[in-house]
């Protein structure tokens, strides 16, 4: 199942998230053998994701691309496509709006999270195709995989990881690659 590349082994194609044992808010984040800290939803993982519920999806969700502030970050080079992060870049989290779950640009009143944020969490930000191929309307949008705050204080449904996690895990990501939250 492994491939050769340019020197480089790739992860196998699955990275296992697994709550952590003794706080639900937490988890193991677990790749090419390694297995990380992370956060994740403050309500913990669910079967049955909601807009705003505050937990993370129990499922296998592939990676279909990111953001990166590469005015504040530079990462080791990935398979994985990426875009900067540019000023007036949003994310539609209105679950009545056309643009649910979609990338929006400002001005944008509908109800939206900031690409460019000052606490840092999506100066790297992988999307996840969790309701974003097959869009449910209030079934949960914005699930990233992101870099943590300070404390592995929990998100809002995404799994967060240190920067220096997400510097190891990068250069073995492509488009396609799964994130199981178990």
């Amino acid at each position: 199942m492994r491939k050769k590349t340019s020197g480089r082994r790739p992860v196998k194609s699955i990275i296992s998230v697994r709550p952590a044992p003794l706080d639900r808010r937490r988890a193991l984040v677990t790749f090419d053998g390694r297995t990380e800290q992370a956060a994740i939803g403050r309500s913990g993982v669910t079967s049955r994701k909601r807009e705003g519920d505050g937990a993370t999806p129990r499922a296998a969700m592939k990676l279909v691309g990111g953001y990166v502030r590469r005015d504040r970050i530079q990462l080791p080079p990935t398979p994985l496509p990426t875009r900067a992060t540019r000023k007036g870049m949003l994310w539609c989290d209105a679950a009545s709006h056309a643009v649910y779950n979609r990338p929006a640009k400002a001005p944008f009143a509908a109800s939206h999270e900031e690409m460019i944020r000052k606490d840092g969490l999506y100066d790297v930000c992988l999307v996840m195709d969790w309701n974003l191929t097959s869009r449910r309307r209030h079934a949960g949008s914005a699930i990233f995989f992101h870099l943590i705050r300070p404390g592995y204080k929990p998100t809002e449904g995404c799994v967060a990881v240190s920067l220096a996690s997400m510097r190891r895990l990068i250069p073995h990501l492509r488009r396609g690659t799964v994130v199981k939250v178990i």
